[in-house]
């Protein structure tokens, strides 16, 4: 709706729903919360970082998932772990890419997905490329629990990979590294996943040197598209 007729006070989208405000206020708060809208400074609201990315078409996002996806093929060809592409809008993060492993015990898809940014390995890795006060203007007014841990994003910042164990998800292990844009800035978080009882801590080594060789891959090739 917001998409289709632009910025709407809480009482015209009660209106055109027939809900209560009170009931229109809690959704839209909603979808502020997850990004799918935000409130304008004259309590107006209208779509958020979320959908203006998927409503942007082909975007920034369809291209980096076309340039992506051989990569998480042979990530997938040479760990037999399921791979992932993910990008941040706002505090959120959305997989725009997967590629299953062909193991009987394997981490699902996750394409389409969104989940808070600071719960996934890609969206930390976006997360800590902000400047402090870009952090803190993100995340004003969150409880603690709902924003990233500055030590873990200083150590994501430090290490160039992050490792999510059991994080988002009790039993799944995902390590990834970022994804650099010719301007050295990151555009997306390349990942991969893994039962818990296939991880130990000497395959982290080995798991961070092929996900930065399919991530430089993925550099050189948007460099020349």
């Amino acid at each position: 709706m917001l998409q289709l007729e632009g910025a709407m006070t809480v009482t015209e989208v009660a209106g055109r729903l027939g809900v209560a405000v009170s009931t229109a206020h809690r959704l839209l708060a909603m979808l502020v919360y997850r990004d799918f809208a935000v409130q304008d400074a004259d309590r107006s609201y209208r779509v958020g970082p979320v959908l203006e990315l998927a409503a942007h078409s082909p975007s920034a996002a369809s291209r980096l998932r076309a340039a992506g996806l051989p990569h998480l093929r042979k990530l997938v060809d040479v760990l037999d772990e399921s791979a992932n592409l993910t990008v941040r809008t706002g505090r959120t993060a959305r997989f725009i890419a997967s590629v299953e492993s062909s193991q009987a015990l394997r981490v699902g898809s996750r394409e389409g997905m969104v989940f808070p940014a600071h719960q996934t390995t890609g969206g930390l890795l976006l997360l800590a490329e902000l400047r402090p006060d870009e952090l803190a203007a993100l995340y004003a007014g969150e409880r603690d629990g709902d924003r990233p841990d500055a030590a873990e994003l200083e150590r994501v910042r430090r290490n160039g990979f992050a490792l999510n164990n059991g994080r988002s998800e009790r039993g799944l292990v995902a390590v990834g590294v970022p994804v650099r844009g010719p301007d050295g800035v990151a555009v997306a978080g390349l990942s991969v996943s893994m039962p818990s009882i296939r991880y130990g801590k000497e395959d982290l080594p080995r798991l961070v040197a092929t996900l930065k060789g399919a991530a430089s891959a993925l550099e050189q090739g948007m460099s020349a598209g």
